[in-house]
């Protein structure tokens, strides 16, 4: 297999002459900055200082995407695992990851380094309790209080997700999982747990990770743990599930466990811990494919069975009318006394957008009988390959479109960026310019969304490392750091996209076009004066 390290550089010592080092650096360093310049060019120019100085700025990861040592010291499996090992994910799996179970003290080292304020990552539930409930596994207990107590020692805010693609396997066994309603005591107790063991040291807790998305990708197209769905729904064929019903029963009891944490939360432990518990949620920019009637409502639908999907009923409720007008008795309805439980049960929400989608009608599937998620939204995407390691385009006004519809529609919440980066194939190459262009672009409308008033809390860019990724498996990467995967010791080393994300960090009175520099490389002369 061909080695992943990054290519030696030949040093200027070891070159003919001193005129041909500079030469060939020189050439390098326009390059690259031609190349950032090609969108940078013309944008707003801002600095750290320019953000409250209470707004945070971190990078995330997840459990099973980083930790590894998925059977040692009393783990058991989770639904991911258990995907990963069908052989779904290119054959990979998270069995080793980034071994951050083992390699946290040097990856909060790098964390200070880059001067992150802030990280979010995930609690493996099957590491803590491998039973799903019961008894506490004091190993499990351990790495996390030591990752914790490490983060919080080197000044960094944790942010911990509960739920994260990972539901322990034994649950999905017992009694199907997330489409029981067995899951909302056992998730309930689960989350009392971490309140109990880690809520005197962290304050932000997200229940559940992006369950539109979640759901959608493991109950109706099997694409995703858990792997259930239907004929002729399945992307990935399966023999259990019910495309047509059990996505949206998923989300159902998610949203009851959610609120059901939450309101655990708010009358054991707030008035000592003082928290804040919320959920995050995917979207996309939605913009209609051409300026017809029928587009601008499919957008409006699309939008709606997204985001509303998981919105209307924390703000209002119960779900937007035209899923329920579409999907019919196939979607559960909430009690009263549910939907005043679901009703404000957050404190912030996690926003996660990485690029645009565009919408065209498709209404003619509510004709067809038998129909899923994706045939009541009645809408085709296009201008996004989920599937591919393509580069997203750089169009942030999809991300300002999204973060006013949040103050529009749903009061202007506390929100948190919770994931937003780059997709570039997964490569040894550390120059990933894109990264930075698209870093630059969208923090900058961050910021042009907080003048507007927006209640944006902090930001945090995926993903720290190079990590196994959900549909891509090693075969793409979002790090800020890249993971030699060929090195048994799995060293990281930083890309451009982390020297600038450190610069702008720590530099607070630089521009942050100005904040590039490529360090210690005896090949590449310094690019930072070069912006500013």
């Amino acid at each position: 297999m061909k080695s992943m390290m990054p290519p030696k550089r030949e040093s200027c010592e070891s070159m003919e002459t001193p005129n041909t080092c500079f030469t060939n650096a020189f050439m390098l360093t326009f390059l690259l900055l031609n190349l950032a310049l090609e969108t940078v060019a013309g944008a707003d120019t801002y600095s750290r200082d320019d953000f409250p100085a209470n707004f945070v700025f971190g990078s995330g990861t997840s459990a099973y995407q980083i930790e590894g040592a998925a059977n040692e010291e009393g783990r058991s499996s989770s639904i991911w695992d258990t995907f990963a090992h069908a052989g779904y994910v290119h054959g990979e799996n998270g069995d080793v990851a980034c071994d951050g179970y083992h390699k946290y003290k040097e990856d909060v080292k790098l964390m200070v380094e880059t001067g992150l304020e802030a990280y979010r990552f995930s609690i493996s539930w099957s590491r803590l309790l491998p039973n799903g409930r019961g008894p506490v596994n004091p190993k499990g207990l351990q790495y996390y209080n030591n990752l914790i107590n490490q983060l919080i020692s080197n000044g960094i805010q944790p942010h911990v997700t509960l739920h994260n693609y990972d539901l322990p396997q034994v649950l999905e066994d017992e009694y199907g999982g997330w489409v029981s309603r067995h899951i909302i005591r056992d998730f309930t107790y689960y989350a009392d747990v971490c309140f109990r063991e880690f809520g005197d040291r962290v304050l932000y807790w997200t229940t559940v990770n992006e369950p539109n998305v979640f759901s959608f990708g493991g109950y109706d197209q099997g694409s995703s743990p858990p792997h259930r769905c239907s004929p002729p729904f399945c992307a990935i064929k399966s023999n259990r599930g019910n495309s047509t019903y059990e996505p949206y029963l998923a989300v159902h009891h998610i949203l009851l466990a959610h609120s059901s944490a939450a309101r655990l939360y708010r009358k054991k432990y707030r008035h000592k811990q003082h928290g804040y518990v919320g959920i995050s949620v995917y979207s996309f920019g939605f913009f209609p494919q051409t300026n017809t009637e029928k587009d601008r409502v499919a957008t409006q639908r699309a939008r709606d069975f997204f985001v509303g999907w998981v919105m209307e009923p924390l703000q209002y409720g119960d779900y937007p009318i035209s899923m329920k007008t579409n999907a019919g008795v196939r979607i559960p309805a909430f009690t009263t006394r549910e939907s005043e439980q679901v009703k404000g049960s957050f404190d912030f929400i996690g926003v996660i957008h990485y690029t645009n989608i565009n919408i065209t009608d498709n209404s003619d599937t509510l004709k067809n009988q038998l129909r899923d998620f994706n045939a009541d939204m009645a809408a085709k995407f296009s201008g996004l390959d989920l599937f591919s390691n393509e580069e997203y385009p750089v169009t942030p006004w999809g991300l300002r479109e999204e973060l006013n519809n949040f103050k529009l529609l749903y009061g202007n919440p506390p929100i948190f960026i919770h994931e937003n980066g780059q997709r570039t194939a997964s490569d040894s190459s550390l120059q990933d310019v894109s990264r930075v262009k698209y870093l630059h672009g969208y923090i900058g409308v961050v910021l042009d969304a907080l003048r507007d008033g927006l209640n944006i809390k902090g930001y945090f860019a995926w993903s720290f490392l190079d990590l196994f990724e959900l549909l891509d498996g090693y075969k793409s990467s979002f790090g800020l750091y890249y993971v030699d995967r060929d090195d048994p010791e799995l060293k990281r080393h930083p890309k451009l996209s982390a020297k600038w994300y450190s610069r702008f960090l720590k530099n607070r009175s630089t521009s942050i076009v100005g904040t590039v520099e490529l360090e210690k490389d005896p090949s590449l002369v310094s690019i930072g004066h070069l912006f500013e």
